[in-house]
């Protein structure tokens, strides 16, 4: 029997800077360069086909990375939703990522286990817990963060510079989409009845 080893976790800053950075180097010029001009519908319509072959390669990589560092993607999910800095219920969390309350709680025991979530009394009701993503869960996000960055430039460099402009475009729409959406969200959860 072989002994299974977990991948090494740093807790070095976070390299969002250098990835935003790469992200920027590779596909603002070329956004900047092509300006307004898009290619024709028919192009467009063949790439967007052609975005399942993507869409494949980059769940198999991630679903790849995942049970390297031995995590389920619910339990990614649930890292993600603390990762802002925020202090979270069972119950809000639960909500947050659509599980039950008890089904999060077994998947928070978890990630207690492995040192990525901490809970914490509530200084407001004593009796209450929170939850906290600890240094070490930062430092996955971050290991997963770099990888998908990594796959995805990897999939657009070798495209022609029109085409990456196109991706560029679609991409700072979609997250600004997503920013957007996740504000709405987080106010409509928040704040009932407004």
């Amino acid at each position: 029997m072989s002994e299974q080893r977990s991948p090494r976790i740093t807790t070095r800053p976070a390299p969002r800077r250098t990835i935003a950075q790469r992200f920027e180097a590779d596909l603002s010029a070329p956004v900047l360069a092509a300006g307004t001009r898009i290619q024709n519908v028919r192009q467009i319509s063949e790439r967007v086909a052609m975005g399942r072959a993507l869409w494949r390669e980059l769940v198999i990589g991630f679903a790849s990375q995942l049970g390297d560092l031995r995590l389920g993607f619910t339990q990614l999910a649930a890292l993600y939703v603390l990762a802002d800095g925020s202090t979270l219920t069972i119950g809000e969390l639960a909500e947050s990522i659509n599980r039950s309350p008890s089904a999060t709680s077994r998947l928070i025991d978890g990630l207690v286990k492995r040192r990525l979530v901490e809970r914490a009394v509530e200084e407001a009701d004593r009796r209450q817990k929170v939850l906290r993503l600890t240094p070490r869960g930062h430092a996955i996000l971050r290991v997963v963060d770099r990888a998908r960055a990594e796959q995805f430039l990897s999939a657009v460099r070798p495209m022609p510079t029109a085409e990456r402009a196109v991706v560029a475009m679609g991409v700072a729409a979609l997250a600004t989409h997503a920013i957007s959406r996740r504000g709405r969200l987080i106010r409509a959860t928040r704040e009932p009845g407004t």
